[in-house]
C-alpha cells in the first residue's frame, strides 16, 4: 500500500532531500567550528564562544520552533526588516520553497555548537610532538591541520559521521511537526510525519507499523554499509 500510495514519492523523496541536506552542514561545520576555536589563544574570548554556540542545544524544540515562526511571521522581524529596506513582506512560513532552508538554517543554530565538544575533546588527544614535527619540516598552519590535526581526529569523525547516516532517514520529526502545515507539504513532508498522520490522526496503526518498519530496515542498511566502507577504506569503525 505505502509504495502504491500517490504520496509515497513525495514523501520519500522529502525525507532524502532534508537527510542529505542535513548531513551535508551539520556535520562538517562542528569540525570546523572546533578547528577555528583551537587556534583561539584567548581563553576568555573562547569560553564567550563555546557558551554562545552551546546555548541553543539547551533550548526545547517547541522554544526553537516558535522562535523560528515568530521570527519569520509576515509581521515578524525579518520581514519588519524587509519593510525597512523598501521589501515587500514574504510569506516565508507558508512558502514551500523556503521550508528546507529554514529548517536546515535552524537545525545548524541549534545543533553545530554542542557537536565540537566531542571534537575539542579528540583534538586535545593529538600528540603535539607532531606539530613540533611539522612545524621543523616548514608546515604552515594550514599544512598542519591537513596533515596532523584531522588524521588525529579521524576516528571520531567516522564514528559520528555513522551514527549521523544511521538517523539519515529519520529527520528530525518534532521540529517539522511543529514548523509544516498543508501549504509546505510539498517540501516538508517526511516520511514520519506522514506516518504520524496516518498511524496517530487516522488511526490506521498496521499501515503505520509498516511504514515505521520500512523506514527502520532503511535506517540499519545504511548503518552496516557506512560501516563496512569505513572499515574497508580508513580502518576506523563502529565494530
Amino acid at each position: 500500500m505505502f509504495f502504491t500510495d500517490p504520496t509515497f514519492w513525495s514523501v520519500f523523496t522529502n525525507t532524502l532531500v532534508l537527510g542529505a541536506l542535513t548531513l551535508l552542514f551539520c556535520f562538517p561545520l562542528p569540525i570546523v567550528l572546533a578547528l577555528l576555536l583551537n587556534e583561539v589563544r584567548n581563553r576568555a574570548l573562547k569560553r564567550f564562544v563555546q557558551s554562545v554556540s552551546y546555548l541553543p542545544h539547551f533550548l526545547s524544540i517547541v522554544i526553537v520552533a516558535a522562535m523560528v515562526l515568530q521570527l519569520l511571521s509576515v509581521d515578524g522581524t525579518v520581514n519588519q526588516m524587509v519593510r525597512a529596506v523598501g521589501g515587500e513582506p514574504v510569506p516565508f512560513m507558508q512558502q514551500a520553497g523556503w521550508f528546507r532552508t529554514i529548517y536546515v538554517s535552524s537545525e545548524v543554530w541549534q545543533t553545530v555548537g554542542w557537536g565540537t565538544i566531542l571534537y575539542l575533546a579528540a583534538l586535545t588527544t593529538v600528540d603535539g610532538d607532531l606539530y613540533e614535527a611539522a612545524r621543523i619540516d616548514g608546515a604552515n598552519r594550514w599544512r598542519q591541520t591537513w596533515h596532523v590535526t584531522l588524521p588525529g581526529i579521524r576516528p571520531t569523525m567516522v564514528t559520528l559521521l555513522i551514527l549521523n547516516i544511521g538517523t539519515f532517514m529519520a529527520v528530525g520529526f518534532e521540529k517539522i511537526l511543529l514548523l509544516y502545515n498543508p501549504l509546505t507539504y510539498p517540501t516538508a513532508d517526511v516520511i514520519s510525519t506522514y506516518l504520524y498522520r496516518v498511524g496517530i490522526v487516522s488511526g490506521n496503526l498496521s499501515y503505520a507499523a509498516a511504514i515505521g518498519l520500512f523506514e527502520s530496515v532503511i535506517g540499519l542498511t545504511l548503518v552496516l554499509s557506512a560501516n563496512a566502507i569505513s572499515r574497508r577504506t580508513v580502518g576506523t569503525s563502529l565494530w
